[in-house]
C-alpha cells in the first residue's frame, strides 16, 4: 500500500516541498488469528460431532436392543447434564487463565447443605436457594483468596477442595440425606418430561445457551479471552484483571450451586461423596472441546460436546459390563491425544 508523504521543510524559497511516496507495507495477517481460531474451533467442533456419531455407532451395533432404545438415550442426556452445567463454569475458569479444582467438591458440600432438615423445611425454593448460594459463597472464597489474595489458583482451589469436602462430611455426618420434598422429587419422573426431554437436560440447554451468549456476546467474554491470553495487556487496556478474575470463580461456583440441585433432583438425596471427581471430568471435557489449557482460547460448545463424548463413551462400557478402571484408563488416554492435538494445533497456528 503506497501514501504520499509531503515534506513541510523547506531550506529556501526555490526549494519548494517535493512529495515523497513512501511505501508502507500491508499487513493483512493482524486478521488471521482470529479466523484461524475459529476455523480451528469449527473443524474441532465438527471432529467432536464425528466422534460422538462414531460411539452412536459403536453403541448401537455392540448393544443395539440397550443403547438405542429411548430411556438409555434420555439418561445419557440427563447424566450428561448436571457435569455439564459444572463444565460451563469451568471452561470459563480456564478461557480466564485460572483452573478450578473443587468444583465437585463444592457441588457436594451445596447438595449436603441444601437437603439438611432445616433447609428442606422452606421446601423447593429454600433447596434451591441454599445450594446456588452456598456454590456462590464458595466460588466468593476461592475468587478473593486467587485475585486478592494473590494465591496460585491450583493452591487455593486445591485447599477449597479439601475444606468443602470436610464441612460436607461434618453436615451429613457421613449419612445420606433423604429429601422430602415431594415438588423436587417430581422433576425426576418420566411424567415431568416435556416431548420426552427430561427437566434436567432443559436446565442443561439453558445455561449452555446463556454461556454461549456470555462468551461470545458480551464485554465480560471478551475481557474473559484478553485475561487469559495476556494478563498484562489486559490491565494496560483498562480491565480489572483482579475483579475479572473474582467473577469468573463466581460464575464457576454457581454452576456447581445449579449442578448440585439437579443433583439432588436426580439422586434424590444430598451425599457427601457427590460430585466425587467432577473437577477431572470437566477440565476433561473442556480440553477435549478445544479450550487452551493456559488460557485465552476456548468454546462452549466444544466443551459441552466433549461432555457428551464422555458420558456416551462410559455408557456404553457400562452396557457392555466393561470394568470402571477400564473406563478410566480410557478418559486418560483420550485426554493425553486431545492435549497433544491442541498442541500441534497450536504450533501450526504460531507459524
Amino acid at each position: 500500500m503506497t501514501q504520499p508523504v509531503s515534506s513541510a521543510q523547506q531550506s529556501g524559497p526555490d526549494k519548494a516541498a517535493v512529495p515523497v511516496s513512501v511505501s508502507v507495507p500491508a499487513s493483512p495477517k493482524k486478521d488471521r488469528p482470529p479466523r484461524a481460531f475459529g476455523l480451528r474451533a469449527d473443524v474441532r467442533n465438527l471432529s467432536l460431532l464425528g466422534v460422538l456419531a462414531a460411539l452412536v455407532v459403536v453403541g448401537g451395533i455392540t448393544e443395539p436392543d440397550s443403547f438405542l432404545d429411548t430411556g438409555n438415550l434420555q439418561l445419557i442426556l440427563t447424566q450428561a447434564s448436571v457435569i455439564g452445567v459444572v463444565t460451563v463454569g469451568m471452561t470459563f475458569v480456564i478461557i480466564g487463565g485460572g483452573i478450578d479444582l473443587s468444583v465437585g467438591a463444592m457441588v457436594a458440600l451445596a447438595s449436603v447443605w441444601a437437603t439438611t432438615l432445616a433447609t428442606q423445611d422452606f421446601g423447593f425454593a429454600g433447596i434451591l436457594f441454599t445450594a446456588v448460594l452456598v456454590g456462590l459463597g464458595a466460588g466468593l472464597v476461592n475468587g478473593v483468596l486467587i485475585a486478592y489474595g494473590r494465591l496460585v489458583p491450583f493452591i487455593a482451589t486445591l485447599a477449597m477442595l479439601a475444606s468443602a469436602r470436610g464441612l460436607a462430611l461434618n453436615i451429613t455426618d457421613g449419612k445420606t440425606q433423604i429429601v422430602t420434598v415431594k415438588s423436587v422429587l417430581d422433576l425426576g419422573l418420566p411424567n415431568a418430561y416435556v416431548l420426552g426431554i427430561p427437566p434436567l437436560v432443559m436446565m442443561f440447554a439453558v445455561v449452555t445457551v446463556v454461556g454461549w451468549l456470555v462468551l461470545n456476546r458480551t464485554t465480560f467474554g471478551r475481557r474473559t479471552v484478553a485475561v487469559g491470553g495476556n494478563a498484562e495487556a489486559a490491565r494496560l487496556a483498562g480491565i480489572d484483571v483482579r475483579r475479572q478474575r473474582l467473577y469468573l470463580y463466581l460464575l464457576s461456583g454457581l454452576c456447581c450451586g445449579i449442578a448440585a440441585f439437579m443433583l439432588i433432583i436426580l439422586s434424590g438425596s444430598g451425599q457427601n461423596t457427590n460430585g466425587n471427581l467432577y473437577e477431572l471430568d470437566a477440565i476433561a471435557a473442556a480440553i477435549i472441546g478445544g479450550t487452551l489449557l493456559s488460557g485465552g482460547r476456548g468454546t462452549v460448545v466444544g466443551s459441552v460436546l466433549g461432555v457428551l463424548v464422555f458420558t456416551t463413551i462410559t455408557n456404553i462400557f457400562a452396557l457392555n459390563n466393561l470394568q470402571s478402571d477400564v473406563q478410566q484408563i480410557a478418559k486418560g488416554a483420550i485426554i493425553v491425544a486431545a492435549v497433544l492435538v491442541q498442541r500441534r494445533t497450536s504450533a501450526h497456528g504460531e507459524t
